[in-house]
């Protein structure tokens, strides 16, 4: 009696299936739940020596059970605005950016990001900040369509705790809607979408934000997890901003952060004028919320174990006799039974693979035919 049956090209089939998991990210988390001291400390939030971004973490960053959820860093192309403020350092991070999401031109100059996604031409995002996904969080991409960010761009500087900031009074939604079917492809860091603001419906504007319009104002990279947010959604729109110019004043938004409560600089400025982890404080205190869907591609394996009906139906376990007589048969004149338990999966040298255990064993005599679906993820 074998107890090895080769497995042939018609007992195996390759599937790969697409899971996805809703990842919702509340302004509570990225500015205000872990404050603490005179300093107005925040716990689960890291700025590094080199001082080229900050990283936000979903509990004080110290401990154990600290997550990293993003980082948040801010870039300026030599061809934007006059930098007032770590010119080089922002510098660099735009080009380290650009030349991994957008890549390169025919001449070999690094290419800038485009508000289109028409890199030979078009608009493009000079002075912009970078959300930077965990990949603990993307998984293997995020799903395309599903990306949300809720900025708060009341005029307003003044800064609390969460529940009490005025600058969430008017709010602009940025999302990727034609994501899913409208993505482009001229990326060497895979696929992109075209990130879009329009007006809140939750906190209609209180001094009119963007008159009813839709501006492009950034780019997600689905496969990087990058999203990619120009400065102009904090500006108004005679300084080249998408928010609603005010006849009795600018629209553009005074940047502040319960650790910074003024640092001192409104709109483009912030970018140009601040140091980057300044500006990270002042770009998450307005930060009302983020989710999109993540992605995970499993692959999978399905081995068929066909059992015929004249296989298997007895044991080499010392156990399955007492003496002479077959332990699991009632009368001596019955056909032989046994009670199949588990599957092992060799390699064509006999070496154990993997092993698949049945909840409860599973009876098989001369009468029955068997067919068991193993099935190996990774």
């Amino acid at each position: 009696m074998s107890i090895f049956k080769e497995l042939g090209t018609q007992d195996s089939v390759s599937t790969k299936t697409l899971l996805h998991e809703a990842i919702p990210i509340t302004g509570t988390i990225l500015s205000g739940t872990y404050v603490i001291g005179a300093t107005a400390t925040e716990e689960n939030i890291k700025n590094y020596a080199h001082g080229m971004f900050q990283s936000i973490f979903d509990y004080p960053f110290l401990s154990s059970s600290a997550n990293h959820i993003f980082d948040i860093s801010v870039g300026t192309s030599a061809n934007g605005l006059t930098v007032t403020n770590q010119a080089a350092k922002k510098d660099n991070v735009y080009n380290q950016m650009a030349q991994v999401l957008a890549g390169y031109d025919k001449d070999g100059n690094i290419q800038r990001f485009d508000e289109d996604g028409n890199l030979t031409g078009g608009t493009k995002l000079d002075d912009v900040f970078f959300l930077t996904f965990s990949r603990l969080l993307t998984k293997d991409e995020i799903m395309k369509g599903t990306f949300s960010l809720e900025l708060g761009v009341h005029p307003s500087g003044a800064v609390g705790n969460f529940e009490g900031h005025s600058v969430f009074g008017s709010r602009i939604l940025i999302t990727d809607a034609s994501g899913s079917t409208n993505y482009k492809i001229n990326s060497p860091a895979g696929e992109y979408g075209i990130l879009f603001a329009t007006q809140s419906a939750a906190a209609p504007s209180v001094n009119g934000v963007l008159n009813g319009h839709s501006f492009p104002v950034g780019l997600i990279y689905y496969q990087a997890g990058v999203a990619v947010i120009s400065g102009s959604v904090f500006n108004s729109s005679d300084i080249g901003g998408i928010l609603k110019d005010q006849s009795a004043g600018t629209s553009t938004c005074v940047m502040g952060s319960p650790a910074h409560p003024d640092i001192g600089q409104s709109g483009f400025n912030f970018i140009t004028g601040s140091e980057i982890s300044s500006s990270a404080d002042a770009i998450r205190a307005r930060i009302f919320n983020v989710s999109f869907n993540n992605t995970i591609e499993l692959n999978s394996t399905i081995y068929f174990c066909r059992i015929n009906h004249n296989e298997y139906n007895y044991s080499s376990n010392p156990t399955y006799l007492s003496g002479s007589e077959i332990r699991v048969k009632t009368n001596r004149t019955d056909p032989p039974i046994s009670y199949i338990t588990s599957i092992g999966l060799y390699s064509s040298d006999n070496q154990l693979l993997a092993v698949g255990k049945f909840s409860e064993p599973v009876r098989k005599d001369s009468n029955i035919e068997l067919t068991f679906r193993a099935r190996l993820d990774y």
